[in-house]
């Protein structure tokens, strides 16, 4: 099954017990591959060790009904930590003032400290003072150090 299809049953299961699915990722070992979901509370409040055992409990019984992957697997379910995906412009201004590792395709990356943040756009500080705006719908971004507390 493609990581899109396994991404949406996670985010159909997850989201009414109101957590938002950050990433899914997959690798396949020699015998069991894994099944990386990352998650954050809708609430916006810290995930607890209760969140992740009541998500991977849940979401373990669907993917037992649905049997989405092939062959044997193990799921693991985490909190954003310390290089959490951004994915929306809430994500972005949640972190504002932190540093970030932005991704555009076929150009590159850079590393800046979100200044301002738009519907549609955000707005790095980078080394040496450069002001780079990246258009949201058109990036990968990551945070590049670890905020002082939850945010």
């Amino acid at each position: 099954m493609r990581i899109a299809d396994i991404t949406a049953i996670a985010k159909d299961v997850l989201e009414p017990l109101g957590y938002e699915v950050l990433e899914v990722v997959t690798s396949g070992g020699k015998r069991t591959s894994l099944v990386l979901v990352r998650i954050d509370r809708l609430d916006e409040q810290p995930v607890g060790v209760e969140d992740l055992e009541r998500s991977s409990r849940v979401l373990g019984l669907e993917f037992d009904r649905l049997d989405p992957i092939q062959g044997e697997y193990r799921l693991e379910l985490e909190s954003p930590g310390a290089k959490r995906p951004l994915l929306r412009q809430r994500h972005f201004e949640r972190m504002l003032g932190l540093k970030v590792k932005v991704k555009v395709p076929g150009i590159g990356g850079t590393v800046g400290v979100i200044k301002e943040v738009t519907d549609t756009a955000v707005t790095l500080e980078a080394d040496g003072g450069r002001i780079e705006t990246f258009n949201l719908a058109g990036i990968t971004a990551n945070l590049a150090e670890f905020p002082d507390g939850h945010r």
